[in-house]
């Protein structure tokens, strides 16, 4: 069979006269490919999609009829072909280029429409090794890669969610692109590209050790600034994967970090009783479990009602009538919770702004990573959450049940304040922390001053801290101020220094052997 070969020019304008289309997703192709047919355009297509365009009644030339070699191994070869990558990446400025088309009967293509196989969605389906093997796409990556270099002379597509952009275009120019559209086209066919193949390269490295940092994230949303009005933000990641947003204004930045600092901070009471934390910067201001959700806010409230006010807001029940009347009295920036009673969200949907969210139960990247320098620090998590199990006693004195309860209750909290950091906690509530603080001294003294300023009385509280005394100063301190127990990891050399101080005055102390340094 002889194939024509029109002859083409890298202008600004082209005229579409050929395409190739092969695709997994097929869903909005049938507008697509009806103006291409109207619009004269020769269409080649392979496999199920052939099948699909000759159900729409529209003539389509099959691959293998200009390869002259059928699909072969279960599938795995069908467009990997001379014939097929000669019109995709000839020159159309160039003499050479355009002979050979001639010589050896390649057909030109100037309009490539191609996914890929879901690799990524096959791995979070749980499929077995073989199948997400087999979900490897190497056909439609190798075409997407060539339309889009030879991006001069041929448009590439190569996400379905772009085939609304391309229909319109369609019509818009009467099949027509332009050097920008095409130009454009090949950057969102490169990023679709990488990010599959960091994708691939993940997966294989997960039981790997091979020391390559591979991020993609392809979702993203532009935020109203960063940090500051002056500073650009945007937020890349699946935000509805993690929330459901029931009312109020787009999340800015700085409610972005204290969404997740919440989040993060009540995971470890997602499991206890009713919980309600109160955050401002990144720390909490406000912390109490009680017997109910809404003693549980009226109590976190008290740990600091000055900072509460324009906080981030999240509980670890279902936010009833009597808590949202309790809430509905502060100014506060977002409310999370795993679900909201019907006339609960009605009341708290009254201020237009108040961002109100659910959290969903997924699971969360087990890594961190931020930037430093000219590069990036990678870290696990601190998965680690003290348990009374991980209390080693090192006092005489040993701590009641009450007081083991808000150490460790305590100790929660402490891994998630800024280092270095001190928390006071009595009855399962938040008195005070000091956070940070270059001194652990002076975040001792921050707490301290801080929960007396709110009237509450350190007699019979708990201390905790994120790293060991290096002196008995801090043990000391609290002490004066009515403290009875500590929680520390130790690992100072001067350990006892601090034991013998808590044995002289009839404390009692714990330590865990890990240290919970946020920075």
């Amino acid at each position: 069979m002889h194939f024509k070969s029109h002859k083409k020019f890298s202008i600004m304008n082209k005229k579409i006269a050929s395409a190739l289309i092969s695709v997994f997703h097929k869903d909005g192709l049938g507008p697509i490919v009806e103006k291409l047919h109207q619009e004269g355009v020769v269409i080649y297509s392979t496999g199920g999609t052939e099948t699909f365009i000759q159900s729409l009644g529209i003539p389509v030339v099959p691959v293998e009829d200009v390869t002259s070699y059928p699909s072969i191994l279960g599938g795995r070869v069908k467009t990997l072909h001379p014939k097929v990558f000669g019109g995709i990446l000839n020159r159309g400025d160039h003499q050479g280029d355009q002979e050979q088309l001639k010589e050896f009967d390649i057909p030109q293509i100037d309009l490539v429409i191609v996914d890929l196989y879901p690799f990524e969605k096959t791995v979070a389906s749980g499929a077995s090794e073989q199948d997400i093997i087999e979900k490897i796409d190497i056909g439609g990556i190798s075409l997407i890669r060539a339309a889009a270099k030879n991006y001069k002379d041929v448009l590439c597509v190569s996400n379905m969610e772009d085939y609304e952009e391309v229909l319109n275009l369609l019509n818009e120019k009467n099949g027509e692109t332009s050097l920008e559209d095409r130009k454009r086209f090949a950057a969102k066919s490169f990023d679709v590209s990488s990010h599959y193949d960091s994708a691939i390269f993940n997966y294989f490295n997960n039981d790997q050790d091979i020391a390559s940092l591979k991020l993609s994230v392809r979702d993203s949303k532009s935020l109203r600034y960063g940090e500051n009005p002056h500073q650009k933000g945007s937020f890349y990641g699946d935000f509805e994967a993690l929330f459901d947003q029931l009312h109020g204004k787009e999340l800015s930045y700085n409610n972005l970090l204290d969404v997740d600092a919440a989040v993060q901070l009540m995971e470890e009471f997602k499991n206890d009783d009713p919980t309600f934390a109160i955050l401002k910067h990144n720390n909490a201001c406000g912390l109490a479990t009680r017997d109910t959700i809404a003693q549980a806010y009226v109590d976190a409230l008290a740990g600091d009602p000055v900072s509460a006010f324009g906080g981030v807001l999240i509980a670890n029940k279902k936010i009833d009538m009597a808590t949202a009347t309790e809430v509905n009295q502060l100014f506060c920036e977002v409310v999370i919770a795993p679900s909201y009673e019907a006339e609960a969200l009605e009341l708290l949907k009254s201020k237009k702004n108040r961002i109100i969210l659910v959290k969903k139960e997924t699971s969360m990247d087990q890594k961190q990573v931020r930037t430093c320098l000219n590069g990036y620090l990678v870290q696990d998590k601190d998965h680690i959450t003290d348990s009374a199990a991980d209390l080693n006693p090192v006092t005489d004195k040993k701590a009641t049940e009450a007081e083991i309860e808000d150490m460790i209750f305590a100790s929660k909290l402490c891994k998630h304040t800024k280092s270095n950091t001190i928390v006071l906690a009595k009855n399962k509530q938040l008195c005070a922390s000091g956070t940070g603080q270059t001194s652990r001294v002076d975040a001792l003294n921050q707490a301290i001053h801080k929960a007396q300023s709110f009237n509450f009385d350190l007699n019979g509280a708990v201390m905790a801290s994120d790293a060991f005394f290096p002196f008995p100063d801090c043990v000391e301190i609290a002490d004066n101020a009515g403290i009875t127990a500590v929680i520390q990891p130790g690992g100072s050399i001067k350990d006892q220094l601090s034991i013998d101080y808590c044995n002289e005055n009839k404390m009692a102390m714990v330590m865990t052997g890990t240290r919970h340094f946020k920075h």
